[in-house]
């Protein structure tokens, strides 16, 4: 029962978390956009320093989370568990980011609650609730930042609506956060790891110490590429669906509501079926160069074709899916005993370090060829985190797995 209730309270925060997040995905391309009337940046700023500006933007927001996610990993061990200009876009980005690092601490909670039997389908579960908060978070946004577009024919959305709006509704969202982790997340952690202190600059020793882990090391550099590569398709796709398909707010957000749709369905569906059949290192080694020649696909998409941007996303959200649950758990899983909340601490703080500079490199990307470069670009991060992984994991380091022969190849 406390198992039940665990996951349920996770499963509801991480939610209520990606709705937060989802919610501002079609308001980012309003606050460059010549002619949008919530642009932000200078008039004598051209399309490309915008562009810049916003890969920097969102930069910010993994840099701070890679410094206090592992913070959070650690408490989770021993104590279970505004926006008018420039300036303060940054300063709003980089406390969300410090305060952010909730994924963190659910997948430590995952971690403790889990078995090896049930492990891979509890991180599908939160995989789920990541996908469904895509699925209304953008919808909801990209109605928000519109105003007096129709909802389905019953009411137009009010004249006030802009893109402040949605920054607004996040905040509420996050404030029920909290009063939920309050009062429906029970203690998950059985085994306290007493005494020591703190370290408040634990992200760049977690890094150091995932890369020189015999045990966590080609993981991560496998999650490193992918995140990085993941990163480049998100940070600017809104862009990329506005300036080759002409998508305003209200549409992008339709759109990643239905990219939202498939990745819940994977998550809860495909993740759940795979994992009694196939080990979590068995599925990375295809799932992997599944996302990354989805991501080829909509490189080569004709502009103006709408349907190119939506007949790939059932498959992106199968193999993308796969990718993401099956990563935590294997980590999980290769993590000493005790230790999986530091363990999913240094995964999140590789992640978070991976999306820094690929944020940043986007907005360059992007302004210096065109919006559909980092696509390309994305699918060749995602294929060398495959290679890197087929060519070097051996699995013998995973608990309660068998130690098998390392594949032809394979470095030591």
């Amino acid at each position: 029962m406390r198992r039940k209730n665990s996951l349920l309270a996770v499963f509801s925060t991480v939610l209520i978390d990606m709705l937060g997040f989802g919610i501002l995905i079609p308001v980012f391309p309003l606050l460059i956009s010549p002619g949008s009337p919530f642009r932000v940046t200078p008039e004598t700023w051209s399309f490309t320093k915008g562009l810049i500006m916003l890969g920097w933007l969102q930069g910010v927001y993994p840099l701070c989370i890679f410094l206090a996610a592992p913070i959070l990993g650690q408490l989770s061990d021993r104590h279970g568990i505004v926006t008018a200009n420039i300036p303060l876009l940054f300063a709003s980005r980089a406390l969300d980011g410090l305060t952010g690092g909730n994924l963190a601490v659910a997948n430590a909670a995952i971690g403790d609650i889990s078995t090896n039997e049930n492990r891979a389908k509890n991180f599908g579960v939160l995989g789920a609730a990541f996908g469904i908060g895509f699925v209304v978070g953008p919808y909801i946004g990209g109605k928000l930042s519109t105003p007096h577009v129709s909802f389905y024919g019953l009411f137009d959305t009010p004249g006030w609506f802009g893109a402040t709006t949605p920054f607004w509704f996040a905040g509420g969202l996050s404030l029920l956060n909290c009063l939920l982790i309050l009062t429906t997340l029970p203690e998950t952690l059985v085994t306290r790891i007493e005494g020591g202190r703190i370290a408040l600059g634990r992200a760049l020793h977690n890094v150091k110490a995932g890369f020189t882990s015999d045990r966590l090391r080609v993981v991560l550099i496998s999650m490193f590429l992918f995140s990085g590569g993941f990163t480049f398709f998100t940070s600017f796709f809104g862009v990329y669906l506005r300036n080759n398909f002409d998508f305003n707010a209200s549409k992008t957000g339709d759109y990643f509501a239905y990219v939202g749709i498939f990745i819940a369905l994977s998550q809860a569906v495909i993740v759940r079926k795979v994992a009694p059949h196939l080990p979590d290192w068995k599925v990375l080694r295809f799932s992997m160069f599944g996302t990354a020649a989805v991501l080829a696909i909509f490189f080569f998409a004709p502009a103006g074709n709408d349907l190119w941007v939506y007949l790939p996303v059932p498959f992106f959200a199968a193999f993308n899916g796969l990718s993401m649950a099956n990563s935590q758990s294997l980590v999980s899983r290769s993590a000493e005993f005790g230790k999986q909340g530091e363990a999913m601490g240094i995964s999140s703080s590789v992640s978070s370090l991976a999306q820094v500079p690929a944020s940043v490199l986007v907005g360059y990307i992007t302004s210096g060829i065109t919006s559909a470069q980092p696509l390309i670009v994305a699918s060749l991060c995602i294929t060398a985190g495959g290679l890197a992984f087929l060519l070097f994991f051996k699995p013998k380091y995973v608990n309660d797995a068998p130690a098998v022969a390392a594949p032809a190849g394979a470095a030591h």
